[in-house]
């Protein structure tokens, strides 16, 4: 690891801990040269896997797309970035066990179980695009859906 202070090519590890259940390690590092001391996180590489969308294309999974999807809903609304982490992680952790290609509805499909679950409002409004309501009765059920 490169020290970020000095550039020097050789840093130590000084103490390692697991974290989120374990599924990252964080590592203290000290700079072999300087003697600087910084902190680096260790995690496995994701899940790469194909998505169907809905017109039988298929491209590469983004994770970054998938977040921004979410952030849009969340906008103003009480969500850290550590529970949208966390629900990107989980779905990845499932999509991944489904396979090497996976239909966009179940991506769409997780992402709106798991948003129900930290915030309604954010739920109503992915839903409301994920789903394309066309007028406001189509809306009014899954309000009331999620009001039952």
């Amino acid at each position: 690891m490169i020290c970020p202070k000095c550039k020097h090519q050789d840093t130590s590890v000084v103490d390692s801990r697991e974290t989120e259940e374990g599924r990252e390690i964080r590592r203290r590092r000290e700079c072999d040269k300087c003697g600087y001391r910084f902190t680096t996180y260790e995690v496995p590489e994701k899940a790469s896997f194909i998505v169907i969308k809905k017109d039988g294309s298929r491209e590469r999974y983004d994770r970054s797309k998938v977040e921004r999807g979410i952030w849009i809903a969340c906008e103003k609304r009480q969500v850290t970035q550590d529970q949208i982490s966390k629900v990107i992680d989980k779905i990845e952790e499932d999509l991944g066990n489904m396979g090497k290609e996976i239909p966009s509805s179940s991506i769409g499909e997780a992402i709106m179980k798991a948003l129900k679950k930290i915030d309604e409002v954010a739920y109503i409004r992915f839903a409301s695009v994920y789903r394309q309501f066309k007028d406001l009765e189509t809306f009014k059920k899954e309000l009331q859906k999620l009001l039952s």
